[in-house]
């Protein structure tokens, strides 16, 4: 009798492990389909993290608990594709500096958060898209005569740290003066009260924070960009599956109004109309 029981406990061991283990897998990202990655946490737990800016203007801005703009709006059709609702998404606020960290440790599941795709980055995560296609650009005080980036030797340049547009000015404008944050939010009152030259980032982040009520009429964005920034979908660096659906769901948005809805509904208040997506420049989603 007594054999009996430990062979029974013994077995009832063995299958809290498996369940553990199995339970362990979808926790992982695999799903009992064997979807592994964003496409098997979507199936498997029907929730989704998803890291964005919270200090952007029309592209992701927190208010409260809340958060607004064309990115999160790009994130809710990702979501949607994957099969999550948009209720399901944890928001995570991330800055530039942290994108790649976040990602390769697991804090979010995707980056949507002006994040340009470009070849250092491609070395440490996975990039879909570009849903949308930047510029950098200056902005100045409404009565700055600087005039494009030539005019910035011996200014002072605000930017974050991390981002491509601060590497771009220390790499080729090494006679401007670059002060650094870890948001761009932080460089505007230093541009109002003349401790900066300029703010430098993309065209369309600045851009929105011009057009934010406490600075109209105070500064302008020069409109001479000088760099393309394809903006794209951050993921681990070996979720090649994950990449090509939402590469899949871009092409969908696209097709069926989805995409200039999510414009329509955020920077299209703007007044500026909504681009068109190119799906034949989505990425191959790397060699993995």
């Amino acid at each position: 009798m007594r054999m009996k029981r430990v062979a029974a406990a013994a077995a009832v061991a063995a299958l809290a492990i498996t369940m553990t283990a199995c339970g362990g897998d979808e926790g992982n990202g695999t799903s009992s389909s064997g979807a592994k990655g964003i496409v098997g946490k979507a199936e498997s737990q029907k929730k989704l993290v998803i890291g964005v800016k919270a200090d952007q203007p029309g592209l992701g801005l927190q208010t409260g608990s809340q958060y607004e703009g064309f990115d999160i709006e790009i994130g809710k059709i990702i979501a949607k594709g994957l099969g999550v609702d948009a209720n399901n998404i944890e928001w995570k606020t991330t800055v530039s500096n942290n994108r790649e960290p976040f990602i390769q440790q697991g804090t979010v599941d995707l980056v949507v958060a002006t994040y340009t795709i470009n070849d250092e980055r491609k070395q440490k995560v996975n990039f879909a898209g570009p849903y949308f296609i930047a510029g950098q650009d200056l902005l100045v005080k409404s009565d700055s005569t600087i005039a494009g980036p030539e005019g910035l030797d011996g200014k002072t340049v605000c930017s974050a740290s991390g981002s491509t547009p601060a590497k771009r000015i220390q790499s080729d404008y090494p006679k401007a003066r670059l002060q650094q944050f870890d948001s761009y939010s932080k460089c505007l009152p230093l541009l109002e009260n003349g401790q900066v030259d300029a703010v430098t980032t993309d065209d369309i982040i600045l851009a929105g924070y011009a057009a934010q009520s406490q600075f109209a009429g105070k500064f302008k964005v020069v409109g001479k960009t000088f760099s393309t920034e394809p903006y794209g979908i951050g993921l681990k660096k070996d979720d090649k599956d994950g990449c090509e659906k939402v590469n899949e769901i871009l092409k969908a948005a696209a097709a069926d109004g989805t995409y200039k809805a999510a414009w329509d509904t955020s920077l299209g208040k703007s007044g500026k109309a909504a681009p068109e997506l190119d799906t034949t420049k989505l990425t191959n989603c790397g060699s993995v």
